[in-house]
């Protein structure tokens, strides 16, 4: 999502940074690239009139043109623009007492809404809560059972009445079997269509009154782009949304949702789903979006996706690790694996603030944690330990028992070592020394897991190799 967009503001930003000092018609024919860039990736005309007259009027100030960094004030600028067009979001779900707090899910079919419906029951289960999805989509022939697959994959009960064809009663009764049964969270699966119609509307409003839910949540395909935002206002118009979810945001749409909705409906965006699996359903952050999509990063989004996969007491036995200069492949590989949990090697690359441009053109797949792991796997456990033993004739074995390059093997050795002697620096750093430190690792880390983009074993080989190579081809 946002690469197109990203690369295009990127470009109208290098124009800028590369002129010096700007005038107030270098500042407004940049914002006519970005007007283009914004329409091409279907943003609401009405909100891309809005959104450039704004950053003019704030960019044609004296403080910006007389500036000796207008680029950069301008990216700021334009950063500041973008996370208040869509926002602010408050994205707490909050619980009423007594119990149950009850949240009705609406959207079209085909949006995702019955995984989207186990996604939010595992975000909220994390939050010590009890939900049950309640089968309410009766129109779609094994919707039901696909709600109770989802359920039981999430680890939570599925309220589902056979026979029954009145949504409104199944509503009551789960609402009341939440309450028998001790279930704080009650999340009612509606039924969709393909379009909007009176029908749908007319039973998603008889739900809402029957059971009188806490937050009704929309949810919306973002590759559907304007449709998407078009949905988000008619629903809206019938049934006071609280917020918007959009699915699919892993996807190659080209964003316009995400930066419409909240102009056009007045609702924010509460949640994105980033994945097929029942845990990439991510917390809507308007000034972190506006990063990523100027390609600035996201550090806080890494350093939370840390935080709930690493253990802390794992973390300080390494630390007292690394301090010793005891860093092993095995820890390595153990640390590659927890990364592996927080989502795809390029997404969480691209949170690393001047990494993610450096990407685009680099064919990362997702298969080199699987590639790293089969190359230690296929090292004895003194070779892990003690990566320095390993020369080459013990390399060429390692590269036959894992089916993989020699130079595969070097590399990651090579890797393995840069990144633990950063790490045995890192360990008697201050705070902000290591977050310095951090980016560096995740840079070197990168590069010993990318795919080679070149088979021409020449351009692998170190500098003094290639010097003394072609000094032979001049003689």
């Amino acid at each position: 999502m946002f690469e197109t967009l990203t690369e295009k503001l990127n470009d109208v930003f290098r124009k800028l940074s590369g002129r010096g000092r700007i005038s107030e018609e270098n500042v407004r024919e940049s914002m006519r690239d970005v007007q283009t860039a914004l329409l091409e990736a279907d943003v609401n005309y009405k909100v891309v009139q809005k959104f450039c007259d704004d950053v003019v009027a704030k960019a044609a100030g004296t403080e910006v043109i007389k500036s000796l960094h207008p680029g950069q004030l301008m990216v700021k600028i334009v950063h500041d623009e973008l996370a208040s067009l869509m926002g602010p979001v408050d994205t707490r779900i909050y619980f009423v007492s007594p119990p149950p707090t009850i949240i009705m899910m609406a959207g079209l079919q085909g949006s995702g809404k019955t995984t989207t419906c186990g996604k939010l029951a595992m975000y909220i289960q994390k939050q010590g809560r009890r939900p049950l999805l309640v089968a309410c989509d009766l129109q779609r022939p094994a919707a039901v059972d696909q709600l109770a697959i989802v359920a039981g994959q999430a680890g939570c009960p599925c309220f589902r009445v056979e026979g029954q064809t009145n949504p409104v009663r199944v509503a009551r009764m789960g609402v009341q079997h939440a309450v028998e049964n001790a279930c704080d969270v009650v999340i009612v699966d509606t039924a969709g269509r393909l379009h909007i119609d009176e029908e749908m509307m007319r039973q998603a409003q008889d739900i809402a009154e029957a059971v009188k839910p806490h937050q009704i949540y929309l949810v919306c395909d973002a590759m559907t782009g304007q449709d998407a935002v078009n949905s988000a206002r008619e629903f809206n118009e019938r049934l006071e949304l609280d917020g918007v979810i959009l699915t699919k945001f892993d996807s190659d749409a080209r964003g316009g949702a995400a930066l419409s909705v909240k102009a056009v409906t007045g609702k924010p965006i509460k949640f994105i789903g980033v994945g097929e699996k029942l845990d990439r359903l991510e917390e809507f952050h308007a000034d972190r979006m506006a990063g990523r999509i100027l390609g600035m990063g996201d550090v806080v989004s890494l350093v939370e996706k840390a935080q709930q996969q690493f253990d802390a007491e794992e973390a300080a036995k390494l630390q007292e690790k690394m301090a010793k200069g005891k860093f092993t492949l095995d820890d390595f590989l153990a640390q590659m694996r927890q990364m592996q949990k927080m989502g795809p090697l390029k997404e969480i690359l691209k949170m690393i603030p001047g990494l993610g441009s450096q990407l685009d053109t680099v064919p990362i797949s997702g298969d080199e944690i699987m590639r790293m792991e089969a190359i230690i796997q296929s090292m004895t456990a003194k070779e892990r330990q003690n990566p320095d033993i390993i020369e080459a004739s013990r390399r060429r074995r390692i590269a036959r028992g894992c089916g993989a390059a020699v130079e595969d093997v070097s590399g990651l050795i090579k890797s393995f070592n840069q990144v633990a002697g950063m790490m045995k620096q890192m360990a008697g750093m201050g705070m902000r020394d290591r977050m310095n430190f951090a980016k560096q690792v995740g840079q070197m880390g990168a590069m010993g897991m990318m795919p080679r983009k070149v088979k021409n074993r020449s351009h692998r080989l170190s500098r003094k190799e290639r010097l003394e190579r072609k000094h032979k081809r001049r003689k």
